[in-house]
């Protein structure tokens, strides 16, 4: 009887631990299946696929705009030359204002930027005359409608040069306007008459003839490089 019992006894311990380690095993392999259907979770992957088609739209869009910008609003250009010195040096990066003269026509003394075609390649000048002015400059003096006009933006080199016995804008019938290359004095219609500011050393109105509407790009507004020189450009007028 004890000994029956006893085997009862063993049965049911026997019974009972393999209950008990049983689901110790289910959940040792549980855990693997789990991390398997976790790592390779359809959700987990659609998620960055939307991340990265997110990106793409950003990039897709930052490109656009920058496109559009440079297409109507700004343009950066690199000054390249020495026909602008004092005020701009070789090497300088300004943004260039491409909108301005599609409401308003350009001003004198405003700094623009256009394109020369003959040349393949872009021009920086001062605007001294628009459509109906007459222009004449003699040695260092400038006339709009024969009125003589200040130029404040070169006064100082134009008086180092006067105080060093020789003339600023330099020496030479070519050098002074009307000439033999452009005998018209007064800027026609849809045009402009642009001049450097170093004028013994620009290409310019007086070599090129007058600028067509059509080839200025927009006004220099901005010197963003060097950084030491960051600063909206001034314009001077009449």
């Amino acid at each position: 009887m004890d000994s029956h019992q006893r085997n009862d006894g063993l049965d049911s311990g026997s019974e009972n631990n393999s209950k008990e380690f049983q689901p110790h095993a289910d959940v040792q392999q549980t855990i693997p299946e789990r991390a398997v259907t976790h790592a390779s979770s359809p959700g987990k992957q659609s998620g960055a696929y939307k991340e990265i088609v997110e990106w793409i739209k950003a990039l897709v869009i930052a490109v656009v705009l920058v496109f559009l910008i440079r297409q109507f609003l700004f343009s950066p250009f690199i000054v390249d030359g020495p026909s602008m010195q004092p005020n701009f040096e070789t090497g300088e990066r300004l943004i260039v204002n491409k909108i301005l003269y599609t409401i308003r026509e350009p001003k004198f003394g405003e700094v623009v930027v256009f394109d020369v075609p003959e040349q393949g390649r872009k021009f920086i000048k001062r605007v001294i005359g628009v459509p109906g002015d007459k222009i004449k400059l003699e040695g260092d003096d400038l006339y709009i409608n024969d009125k003589k006009i200040e130029e404040p933006y070169i006064k100082e080199a134009i008086e180092a040069a006067h105080a060093s016995g020789r003339l600023y804008n330099g020496e030479g019938s070519n050098y002074n306007f009307p000439n033999d290359e452009v005998p018209e004095m007064t800027v026609p219609e849809g045009t402009i008459f642009a001049l450097g500011d170093n004028r013994s050393d620009s290409t310019d109105s007086r070599v090129i003839g007058f600028v067509s509407d059509d080839e200025v790009v927009g006004r220099a507004d901005i010197i963003f490089w060097p950084l030491n020189k960051l600063e909206f450009i001034k314009h001077w007028t009449k």
